[in-house]
């Protein structure tokens, strides 16, 4: 169990990521003597505005576009609602039409709702019970008014990565452009916004070792949707409001990183997940994987105890931090929209995990975390037995 020597492991990357020590001094001088205002024109304000511009090539750089492409904003949610607001005319937002799927994050589902209620036309495709998207779908959702086609990257709770270089060949034939959330996607595989085809790409700033409350959005050259904050003509007149210097740095730091370790971090993390995998699998009777077996996240795994609440699960184990695929509302346990939209029935998917491994794992503690889950699933068992 753990204690002052022996924190809890943490398996919740998925979740969030701890701060880079090299992103935290990237920072610091920012928080000090740095705090010019980027807009100024004396050494202190150029020298800010130099360090949002070089925060700017190193997110560009890891997402192979131009540094112009990106704007900084609060983080994944923003980026996402600022997409899908911004494609829509509110003069007439019955003349919008969107297409998404069932398995996205509520950063998209809920202002797609918000939308509905407007009046825009919005159609959710089912996914299959892998979770992915079939590009023939997207292709026969098109209609004459389509303004956007917003379909993830990778899955937060599966990881189940989507076709998306079909889906944009599908949209690029009929001119149509293609957003992605990538939040889960950026820093765990090989992102290039034009090998995918996309137009629009959502990062959040805190899945990638970065500090919660920074992201970015790509927004290809020749696209363009109205600004969500107006005031005044930051950001390329993008995005309002004074450029918070510090979390952009962050950002731009933790991309910078991110690109030099993406092959390590990707084969260290499957062979994490794998081994965590290969245990759980080989000691856990009739356990189930949620998600692709192979187009996935590498670092994602996510199983269900069929019959055991996956809550249960975790409460008694106090030496690992994990998530379950299921939450809890008013103390009714409630499937994750996700597994619902796979067709996972409830008795399995209200057992489910989310185990997400990261930079800061061992290998040691991916065994000593199988071994936890494993003595507490034989322990509810021979219980309920």
């Amino acid at each position: 169990m753990h204690s002052k020597d022996h924190p809890p492991i943490y398996l919740d990357h998925n979740a969030t990521t701890p701060v880079d020590p090299a992103v935290l001094s990237a920072m610091m001088p920012y928080l000090r003597n740095e705090f010019g205002n980027p807009s100024s024109g004396y050494p202190l304000g150029i020298r800010a505005k130099e360090a949002i511009e070089q925060a700017r090539k190193e997110v560009a750089s890891l997402l192979g576009c131009k540094p112009g492409e990106i704007i900084f904003t609060s983080g994944g949610t923003e980026s996402n609602n600022m997409v899908l607001k911004g494609v829509v005319d509110f003069r007439a937002p019955q003349e919008t039409h969107i297409v998404t799927c069932a398995v996205e994050h509520p950063a998209i589902l809920n202002p797609a709702l918000f939308l509905v209620e407007l009046g825009v036309k919005v159609t959710v495709l089912s996914v299959d019970r892998s979770g992915l998207v079939d590009p023939a779908d997207v292709a026969e959702a098109i209609l004459p008014e389509t303004k956007l086609i917003s379909i993830m990257l990778a899955n937060n709770e599966t990881g189940t990565i989507q076709p998306l270089k079909e889906i944009s060949k599908v949209a690029r034939e009929k001119g149509i452009p293609v957003h992605t959330d990538a939040a889960q996607a950026v820093g765990k595989l090989q992102v290039d916004v034009n090998e995918l085809g996309v137009d629009f790409l959502t990062v959040a700033g805190h899945k990638v070792y970065a500090p919660k409350g920074v992201g970015a959005l790509f927004i290809r050259e020749d696209r363009h949707i109205q600004p969500l904050i107006h005031g005044a003509a930051q950001e390329g007149g993008k995005r309002a409001g004074t450029e918070n210097v510090i979390l952009a740095v962050g950002l731009g730091a933790a991309c910078r990183i991110a690109a030099q370790r993406l092959k390590e971090d990707m084969e260290k993390m499957q062979l994490y997940r794998d081994r965590l995998q290969e245990i759980l699998f080989g000691e856990i009777e009739g356990l189930v994987l949620n998600g692709h077996p192979t187009l996935r996240l590498p670092n994602t795994l996510n199983v269900s105890v069929p019959g055991l609440e996956g809550n249960l699960i975790l409460q008694g184990l106090t030496g690992l931090m994990a998530s379950t695929g299921a939450a809890c509302h008013d103390k009714q346990v409630k499937l994750s929209h996700v597994l619902s939209a796979m067709g996972v029935p409830p008795k399995i998917g209200m057992g489910a995990l989310r185990l997400t491994v990261g930079r800061t794992n061992t290998l040691e503690q991916i065994e000593e975390a199988a071994g936890m889950i494993v003595g507490r699933v034989k322990e509810l068992v021979s219980a309920d037995g």
